[in-house]
């Protein structure tokens, strides 16, 4: 698979952060949404990367710098052709890389506190993640779990 800095523009890609937020819409109530829509994620704070089995795209994700040394990871979707592929951990290393290279001291992360988002929390705690309050702009949410890890 291929992993590569991207610049939203292509439809498959749009196709896939569509289908994620309006998932995200359907599970969450919507003051308890915090995916970023497309003009967001193409923000001089961001940086996005795709993942791409073929011509198959597999996943997305970004990471957003929210200080000189705090980064938070955003957007990450596998698709539903690529579960369970190792698609997700794969991202959620890049990001971990590039936030060092950004010289990131902490990286942090929202999830949903609700079932279907057990699995996005077991990979975070996998990866060194520990459940932390919230950060930057969110606040307590019942809807939302906030983690962190030191880099």
């Amino acid at each position: 698979m291929d992993l590569q800095r991207d610049d939203l523009t292509h439809p498959a890609v749009i196709a896939l952060l569509r289908e994620h937020l309006a998932c995200m819409h359907r599970i969450s109530p919507p003051e308890s949404v915090h995916a970023l829509d497309l003009d967001a994620l193409r923000g001089p704070d961001m940086r996005f990367w795709t993942l791409w089995d073929g011509t198959v795209l597999a996943g997305c994700g970004a990471l957003r710098l929210l200080e000189a040394r705090h980064g938070e990871v955003k957007s990450m979707r596998t698709a539903q052709t690529h579960l369970r592929r190792g698609v997700a951990s794969r991202m959620l290393d890049h990001i971990v890389d590039d936030a060092r290279r950004r010289g990131c001291a902490r990286l942090s992360l929202e999830t949903g506190s609700m079932a279907y988002f057990a699995p996005a929390r077991a990979l975070y705690a996998r990866a060194g993640f520990i459940v932390c309050g919230p950060f930057g702009d969110y606040v307590d949410d019942p809807y939302s779990v906030f983690m962190t890890r030191m880099l």
